[in-house]
């Protein structure tokens, strides 16, 4: 063992990674503890864990592969149980005719090798990974599968006994665990939804990250009633009502976060289908700055908002980022000098000087009357959650026209089109001219994943679009386990800023078509949604397929 640590210490030193001064401080930190010597290394700071395992891997002689750069398959994982996994650190990799490849964190364990030989039948073929990479992968493999497994032990073989143990629902219940694993695994993914969607012979349930919908698990169909219930009671929702639709929602303690989750059921012809959509209480509010704007894009949208009076819409599909962008606008304006209070439904951020309303029709507390309420508070600036009726857009116009800085949300696909939707919703044009200073359309594109990002050459098709040359660098994600081998991690906004000035308040007067106003606000230099996806692929932040599927509108 002594030989071994001294020839991993050489290893290190060899490879210029640490010093003998250093070497000779770990070996001294190391003796008595009973550590391993590259965990002491770690532990002091001292190495990159891929340089440890670098080393390690010219002692034993094998192969290392960081998991993270590994398609890892669930069903040849399972092949081997878990309690070996944990035991002896190992993951199965991949099956080729009677080798398997397995990672391991000490890949010349001969009673780790000779079990899995004798476990799956086949010759094994080791490479070294490193334990951390090994416990993350299990985790993640085994957490919500655990949960589930559970479930079907404890639950009845039929739909009736499913229905049966509706009535007696406790915390304790596998039903009740599989929620909650399912709750924390979409918290800990960064999920903005959860779909659980029964088909004829099972059940679907995905998470919504970054935009996408992928599969996480498909429980048996004889589990869904209790599932159903369960969800219906943490909802105070009506769990005998399945022929209409309903709303609830409900607050949980997740790994240290308050998420808010708001609850909706429909009916389907295999049964309810249901959507959570978390609110995270506890998110930090991103700045300004990291949205994704331009540099003058962003210079434009922060002049529009610090003017005393006016009304600023920002428009876009549900789920575009538009509340926080408002609220980031809102984090850059604020001062104690100011009066901001915000009337949303619901509210999404928790927010330290700014009053929050949230709307309840229920009792009667409406945008349109809650914003004439707020006007009785004397306020600076105003944040509607959403312009929806003809009497919402009235008072949001009026307070704007009276002094008031007002902010809100719109449903259009660009920035001209948000002008003819007010027209439509019946307000007088002279008005909307008179009130409007800015509008922000956005779409939210997912950034390359900055773990596993690659050049790339250009495509004839890109080269044409983007006005490149073909020896422009592009980049794509090759994919990893940081980003579930989507090759993108994050999103970032697509902006189009439409700042009214004297020619487009007169085109709106004359109710010009929106097509014509959108024309002309790329004359005096607007850049378009198209335009400003192009630059971030051009820029290598995000992919060409990406604004395609997200931006693209028919302009090329």
């Amino acid at each position: 063992m002594l030989s071994q640590k001294k020839r991993l210490g050489e290893i290190l030193v060899e490879k210029g990674i640490i010093t003998e001064e250093i070497l000779n401080r770990a070996l001294s930190i190391q003796q008595g503890s009973m550590e391993k010597l590259g965990d002491v290394f770690l532990k002091m700071g001292v190495i990159k864990e891929e340089d440890l395992y670098s080393a390690l891997s010219d002692i034993y002689n094998v192969s290392y592969v960081n998991l993270d750069d590994v398609v890892i398959d669930s069903e040849v994982v399972r092949l081997v149980p878990e309690h070996i996994c944990r035991r002896y650190m190992v993951i199965p990799l991949n099956i080729d005719g009677d080798r398997i490849m397995v990672a391991m964190s000490n890949p010349v364990n001969i009673y780790a090798l000779d079990d899995i030989r004798i476990i799956t039948g086949k010759d094994v073929d080791p490479v070294l990974a490193s334990e951390r990479q090994i416990t993350q992968v299990l985790d993640r493999i085994y957490t919500i599968q655990k949960g589930l497994e559970e479930t079907l032990i404890n639950i009845g073989p039929s739909d009736e006994d499913a229905e049966a143990t509706v009535e007696v629902l406790e915390d304790e219940a596998p039903v009740v665990r599989l929620v909650n694993l399912t709750i924390t695994q979409a918290v800990q993914e960064g999920a903005s939804d959860i779909h659980i969607e029964p088909t004829e012979n099972d059940v679907k349930i995905r998470f919504r990250v970054d935009g996408v919908l992928y599969d996480v698990i498909s429980p048996p169909k004889r589990i869904f009633p209790t599932l159903v219930a369960r969800i219906k009671i943490l909802s105070n929702m009506d769990i005998a009502e399945r022929r209409v639709p309903q709303d609830g929602r409900f607050r949980v303690n997740s790994q240290g976060k308050i998420i808010d989750f708001r609850v909706s059921t429909l009916p389907t012809i295999y049964g309810e289908k249901i959507v959570l959509r978390l609110l995270d209480r506890s998110a930090t509010l991103i700045g300004l700055e990291k949205l994704g704007f331009t540099e003058e894009i962003l210079h434009n949208f922060d002049n529009l908002i610090r003017r005393p009076y006016g009304m600023i819409l920002v428009t876009g599909p549900t789920g575009s980022g538009k509340t926080t962008t408002l609220y980031s606008a809102l984090a850059k304006i604020s001062t104690t000098e100011k009066n901001i209070i915000t009337i949303e439904d619901p509210v999404e951020y928790q927010f330290a000087r700014i009053n929050q309303v949230q709307i309840n029709p229920k009792a009667g507390l409406t945008f349109a009357n809650g914003l004439r309420s707020i006007l009785r508070q004397d306020p600076d600036i105003m944040m509607v959650g959403e312009i929806r009726d003809r009497e919402t857009a009235e008072i949001a116009v009026q307070s704007a026209l009276t002094g008031h800085l007002v902010l809100s949300t719109i449903h259009t696909n660009d920035s001209a089109g948000a002008i003819a939707r007010l027209i439509d919703m019946g307000i007088e044009p002279y008005l909307i001219s008179s009130s409007l200073i800015g509008i922000l359309a956005q779409r939210l594109a997912r950034r390359i994943c900055p773990r596993c990002r690659v050049p790339k050459e250009p495509t004839e098709e890109e080269i044409k679009v983007l006005k490149i040359s073909s020896d422009h660098t592009m980049y794509e994600g090759k994919g990893c386990e940081a980003c579930r081998h989507t090759g993108y991690r994050g999103r970032l906004g697509i902006f189009e800023l439409l700042v009214i000035d004297d020619e487009i308040r007169a085109m709106i007067v004359d109710k010009t078509p929106a097509n014509v106003i959108r024309e002309a606000a790329v004359k005096n230099g607007m850049v378009t949604l198209w335009e400003d996806a192009k630059l971030k692929v051009i820029d290598g932040i995000t992919t060409y397929s990406e604004i395609l599927r997200t931006v693209y509108t028919g302009e090329l």
